[in-house]
């Protein structure tokens, strides 16, 4: 994964949605189409769902009014607790798929193997598969190294490369390809 940033996301429109235990819910045609064509939410009979991150930071990009089941418009910081409410690691996963968004990748969900996304290389989305498997943590945050090495298995068995996202103290993110670790016994 390069390091260049590369925000290629302009507000050249703007949507709204209505909130949803699963996320975000867009029912307007043309604005489903072009959201789902910059890799961004899931089509199902004829509305598509933005995953509360998606949502998210199409928020913080003006690109999006969310309004709630009374009909009243909410802020960012309202979409965050709704998020937060499901997933004690909202915020985590928000500023990692922000700053992936930022430098050009398309992100989508992870496949469930304990990563929360899978990252196209730049101009691949459609076309080609998933080049790596994200899994988001923060500094300090102990991981379990077998939970970390079943999730490189998976993702070894899905010839995909694990990067490990780790959000430091300041807020910055550091990235990390895992690669097999084997521990051999030293004998004297």
């Amino acid at each position: 994964m390069s390091d260049t940033k590369n925000d290629n996301t302009t507000i050249d429109f703007q949507t709204h949605g209505k909130l949803d235990d699963r996320g975000v819910i867009v029912t307007e045609q043309s604005n489903i189409d072009q959201l789902s064509s910059r890799g961004y939410g899931i089509t199902e009979n004829k509305t598509l769902t933005l995953t509360f991150y998606e949502a998210l930071y199409l928020h913080d990009k003006g690109m999006l009014t969310v309004k709630n089941k009374k009909n009243t418009t909410i802020n960012f910081q309202t979409l965050l607790y709704a998020y937060q409410a499901i997933n004690e690691n909202a915020w985590i996963n928000y500023i990692v798929y922000r700053d992936l968004r930022s430098r050009g990748y398309i992100v989508r969900e992870g496949f469930g193997i304990g990563t929360e996304f899978r990252v196209y290389e730049r101009g691949t989305y459609g076309k080609d598969s998933a080049t790596y498997m994200i899994l988001g943590t923060q500094e300090g945050k102990p991981l379990n190294i077998q939970t970390l090495s079943d999730i490189l298995q998976q993702c070894q068995n899905q010839k995909k490369e694990l990067v490990l996202a780790v959000i430091n103290r300041r807020g910055e993110i550091v990235y990390y390809s895992v690669s097999q670790l084997t521990f051999n016994p030293k004998t004297p």
